[in-house]
């Protein structure tokens, strides 16, 4: 089998099964909390939990596999991610199902940056944006597909399922992976600074946990500002750490890279706005449109439908006109699709809802396989490891930021109109507000340079023939006219 198509299959399906369980359990709290006798309220800590697992421990992931090997530490995730899901359904009380949770998140944040450096250690950069296709879709589509899925199994058969329906894809995960993965270790392994962990991990642990839980009503506002302080200030002297460590897990240096700091600052700000999407748009179907979970569910599928009809054209589009022309121009296009939500009624028709969602579901996904792929133009192998911690850890934060700020918004629009219901016209201002900085990340792209990632999308092969065809032309050109110049003087 072609391996160029059957790895980035392997790590698609584990991330889909990670992305689509941060979100799956939303809609089947009450049955959960029913069952293990505690109120929905308070399993909103097995959410929280595993979203705080998730930052303090992908800093430690670029390490790790440099250590035991992409593929081993690959396995070992899925495998602790399997562990955490039957902790889940096997739990009886509140403290079982937390734990179990942040198992889940360990092994979560191993798999998305590590997946991501199996691709990029055993895919050709001619092929890289083909493979970054697939594994976008999961991120796209888990969000989306996970409160829905949860629903259906919690009415149709029992939320245990939940979780278990892991463990096959999981070991199925497993065997692809000892099979078509090679074992890459770096020759380059380093020191770990586990000062630089605790203090990234609290830091990034405290800014991600804020922002998750800013404006849904979890905690005090207090706690989630001295949260996100606390985040900061551990960041802050992170900074200082990594100027006096060769080998920080959190690599700033790379931030000198033209490529990877236009992915990473305009990711941030892309992703910040999408990222607010799956949250809004479910609440909107629902609360404001009165749909039940599962009907809300088939809507917003639509835009992973856009997402999956994207993957086949997304190399040739990238090839045809470059990553800086794309990203630039399908940033502002994706944000008029996202801030196009604002317009959603209860009378308009679904038809047209889910023929925007289609339609911007296959702009964002181009976005994202642009914005992964040309991260690693000039990324050097042994610098592979550092360059996708951090990237992860970008993403993460910028998720987390657009949750916050998308019920910030929504929020801020019910205290101005005075109302203390939530209905459909609250959720305007939100798309609109967050399609704002999706926008403004236009501007990063732009100042990459015109070749950026020419290697990698092919486009620079397609320069090249086209001027060796043109000087061709040329040569012709000038000799026929050398030629009839001669047949004048000698005619």
């Amino acid at each position: 089998m072609n391996k160029d198509r059957v790895i980035p299959l392997i790590v698609a399906a584990a991330l889909f099964m990670e992305n689509m369980d941060a979100t799956v359990i939303a809609t089947s709290l009450p049955a959960i909390a029913a069952d293990i006798g505690t109120s929905p309220l308070t399993l909103k800590l097995a959410i929280t939990s595993y979203l705080l697992s998730l930052a303090v421990f992908i800093p430690a992931s670029g390490w790790t596999a440099d250590r035991f090997g992409a593929r081993t530490v690959f396995s070992i995730a899925i495998a602790v991610f399997m562990v955490g899901s039957i902790g889940c359904a096997l739990s009886s009380s509140i403290t079982d199902f937390v734990i179990a949770r942040i198992v889940q998140g360990i092994g979560g944040a191993m798999m998305t940056p590590v997946g991501r450096l199996v691709l990029l250690r055993s895919i050709d950069k001619s092929a890289l944006v083909g493979a970054m296709a697939w594994v976008t879709v999961p991120a796209l589509i888990g969000p989306v597909i996970g409160p829905p899925l949860g629903g259906f199994i919690t009415t149709y058969f029992s939320w245990h399922w939940i979780f278990l329906i892991n463990i096959p894809i999981g070991l199925i995960g497993i065997t692809m992976a000892q099979r078509f993965i090679d074992p890459i270790r770096s020759d380059h392994l380093e020191k770990f600074d586990l000062w630089g962990l605790a203090l990234a991990g609290i830091g990034v642990a405290g800014i991600a946990f804020g922002l998750s839980v800013a404006g849904l009503g979890l905690l005090h506002w207090t706690v989630v500002v001295g949260l996100i302080g606390v985040g900061a200030i551990a960041m802050t002297l992170y900074v200082f750490h990594a100027r006096r460590v060769p080998a920080p897990v959190l690599d700033f240096s790379l931030l000198r890279l033209t490529t990877l700091r236009s992915s990473l600052i305009g990711g941030f700000l892309f992703r910040l706005g999408i990222g607010a999407l799956p949250f809004l748009l479910p609440l909107l179907m629902q609360i404001g449109f009165g749909l039940s979970p599962f009907q809300s569910g088939l809507v917003t599928f639509a835009s992973a439908a856009g997402a999956i009809g994207m993957k086949t054209l997304a190399a040739r589009i990238i090839r045809a006109f470059g990553f800086r022309n794309i990203m630039t121009v399908n940033a502002v296009v994706s944000s008029v699709f996202l801030a196009a939500c604002a317009l959603f009624t209860p009378g308009t028709p679904l038809l047209l809802i889910m023929i925007i969602l289609v339609v911007g579901g296959f702009f964002r996904s181009l976005q994202f396989t642009s914005i992964n792929t040309v991260a690693y133009a000039e990324v050097e192998q042994a610098q592979m490891s550092r360059a996708t911690t951090l990237l992860s850890v970008g993403q993460q934060l910028a998720l987390s930021a657009g949750v916050a700020v998308g019920a910030f918004s929504v929020e801020a629009t019910m205290a101005l109109r005075g109302v203390t219901t939530l209905g459909a016209a609250d959720f305007a201002p939100a798309f609109i507000v967050v399609a704002v900085p999706a926008a403004l990340s236009a501007l990063f792209f732009w100042q990459m340079p015109s070749d950026a990632g020419h290697e990698i999308s092919g486009r620079k092969v397609i320069e090249i023939s086209s001027k060796k065809a043109g000087d061709n032309a040329a040569t012709k050109a000038a000799s026929e006219q050398t030629q009839d110049a001669r047949d004048q003087r000698f005619g």
